[in-house]
Order: C-alpha cells, then sequence, then structure tokens
C-alpha cells in the first residue's frame, strides 16, 4: 500500500528563507519555531508578556523561546538592535553567567549559596563550573524558589534511581526538568507537593492500566502512555479499562489500543464511564460497534473456537458486567 502524504492546505502565504528554515531545524527547538511564526503572522514586536498571553502560554516559555531566537538572530528589539538575551531565561543549555558571578553568588551567603551545599550533599559529588551554572540558571532566570529546586532535584534523583542502575540524574536532567515546573508555574512549596501527588498518581493509574492489559517485562511505549493519559482524562479508571480489553480480545483475538480506544471513545460520547452504566449499556447493545456485544457466535466464525485464554477472559468480562 501506498505511503500516506500529508500537504499544507490553508489559503495564506508567508515567505520563509532558506537560510532561515535551516537555523530554526537545526535548533532543533520547536518553541522557539512556534513562536517564530506567531511573530511572522502578527509583524508586530512582542514582549514576552504579549506573546505568552496571545498564545496561551507561561511568561517564562515565551522569553526562553525570544532568547533562542535573539541568540540565532533571528528576532531584534523595536530599537533595531538584536534582544538582549542577558535579560531573557537563557535557552536549555546555554552558557550565561561568568564563573566570577556564580562565586559572588555563592560566597554572598544568600538562598543560592545554601541550595549549592545541599545539592551537592543529595547528588554526592561536587558539582562542575557547568552544573553550578545550569542550577544558578534555574535559580535565577526561572525564578524557582531554592526550596522548590531542592524538591525538584529529590524527584529527579528518585525518577533516576526508579529506571534502574541507581545513576544520578544529570544536571542537564535536572534543567528539562526546572523548564517544565516553571512552565507549570511551580513557585511554591504547595504547588510542588500538589504536581507531585498528580505524578504519583499518574503513575499509580499506568501501572494499574498495564497489569490490566496483561502487559509484563517491559515498560510502557509513550504512544501507550498517551492511550492511557487519554483514558484518564476522559474519566475512566482501571475496571472501565479491563473491560474494554476483554471485548478487544473477544473481537480481535488481541490487544489492539486503537480498538480499546475506539471502544471507551464510544462510551465516553455515551456518558458512560463506570462499570455500572456500561453493564446497563451493554444488556441493550445491538450491532457491531467497538464496545457493544456482539456474541460469541460471531467471534467464534470470525476467529474459530476460543482458547483456554480466550474463554477465561470472556468469562471474567461476563463476571464484571453481572457483578456491576
Amino acid at each position: 500500500m501506498a505511503e500516506k502524504k500529508f500537504a499544507l492546505s490553508g489559503p495564506e502565504a508567508f515567505t520563509l528563507s532558506g537560510q532561515t528554515i535551516d537555523r530554526l531545524i537545526r535548533a532543533g527547538d520547536g518553541d522557539a519555531a512556534l513562536l517564530y511564526l506567531y511573530m511572522l503572522k502578527t509583524h508586530e514586536h512582542s514582549s514576552p508578556d504579549e506573546a505568552a498571553a496571545a498564545m496561551g502560554k507561561s511568561v517564562g516559555w515565551a522569553a526562553s523561546a525570544m532568547a533562542v531566537l535573539s541568540q540565532m538572530g533571528l528576532i531584534k528589539s523595536n530599537d533595531g538592535g538584536a534582544t538582549d538575551a542577558r535579560q531573557l531565561p537563557p535557552a536549555e543549555g546555554t552558557a550565561r553567567y561568568t564563573a566570577e558571578e556564580i562565586k559572588r553568588e555563592v560566597d554572598s551567603g544568600s538562598d543560592f549559596s545554601a541550595l549549592v551545599d545541599e545539592a551537592q550533599r543529595s547528588l554526592g559529588k561536587i558539582m562542575s563550573p557547568d552544573e553550578l551554572e545550569r542550577l544558578f540558571g534555574i535559580y535565577d532566570a526561572l525564578r524557582l524558589p531554592a526550596e522548590v529546586i531542592m524538591l525538584l532535584i529529590t524527584h529527579c534523583i528518585s525518577e533516576s534511581r526508579g529506571r534502574g542502575g541507581g545513576r544520578m540524574p544529570s544536571m542537564r536532567y535536572i534543567e528539562r526538568a526546572a523548564y517544565t515546573w516553571e512552565r507549570e508555574e511551580i513557585f511554591s512549596l504547595e504547588k510542588a507537593e500538589e504536581y507531585l501527588k498528580r505524578l504519583e498518581e499518574r503513575k499509580s493509574a499506568m501501572g494499574e492500566m498495564k497489569t490490566a492489559l496483561l502487559i509484563k517485562d517491559r515498560e510502557l511505549s509513550a504512544s501507550e502512555k498517551r492511550y492511557i493519559d487519554g483514558w484518564i482524562a476522559m474519566g475512566f479508571g482501571v475496571d472501565a479499562v479491563e473491560i474494554a480489553f476483554d471485548i478487544t480480545v473477544i473481537n480481535t483475538g488481541k490487544l489492539s489500543w486503537g480498538y480499546i480506544n475506539t471502544i471507551l471513545s464510544n462510551w465516553h460520547n455515551s456518558g458512560l464511564h463506570s462499570p455500572g452504566e456500561i453493564k446497563q449499556s451493554e444488556g441493550k447493545a445491538k450491532g457491531g460497534k467497538p464496545g457493544e456485544n456482539k456474541g460469541a457466535k460471531d467471534q467464534k466464525q470470525k476467529f474459530g473456537a476460543p482458547d483456554k485464554l480466550e474463554i477465561e477472559r470472556m468469562q471474567r468480562l461476563l463476571d464484571k458486567i453481572k457483578d456491576g
């Protein structure tokens, strides 16, 4: 079958030079490219505040993207000069501070000085000049409070160890996480704790869904996680997903993420989320759409006699529907 291809469909036309396109591609920064398209369309000078408001993003997001575009020479200020990147949070991994500036801050006895001591203790090493610069960028440019940064570092250490090997996270990894926290506007311990609680709940839900889908001895892929995130966002618990999985296996003979998603989307559009609601609807269902009970006869005609595993899954589905 021929590969499916796509083309632009909009009638509007804007001109980009090949050199500009090459710069944006080489930068590999989707945020900067998105902001550049916005500024290309408006043809106006935009401050980080204005761009963030127009695009529904945080000021830090817009400021960081502007810093990247400025360093690439693609934007300039309204006085005709290049945008001063020193006034904006740096792009990830961009050098910004001198060793003298960082040493002066460390020697000042400020919150950053205490943060350096705690971070080095937690990471179990003396930080290099590059690592100190990244940490200071998180503190100074992103404006995350020292106590929030320590909670961030502790979280990154826990995540890194959870992946196995007992390795500590790099400062580049911590820096990327810090940009996420800044975009989420996590500027207090209370917000940080709420955010981490949501992450833990998501992780727990992912584990339960993985078990319900009989996935063992491997991690979920990024696409699989997106499916599950979508199901959780629609309001489905693990019991409903397990019912959808059993129906999928009965009708297709395998785990099909798209098929399960279709079932759950149909239920969601019909306002069905709990096992009880699904039971009532399935009892009345007729026809052959995913999510409807097609019957064992159709299953046998399409796939032959069910094997022992399929029979067990079918029985589990019937028990769940009967029990509500």
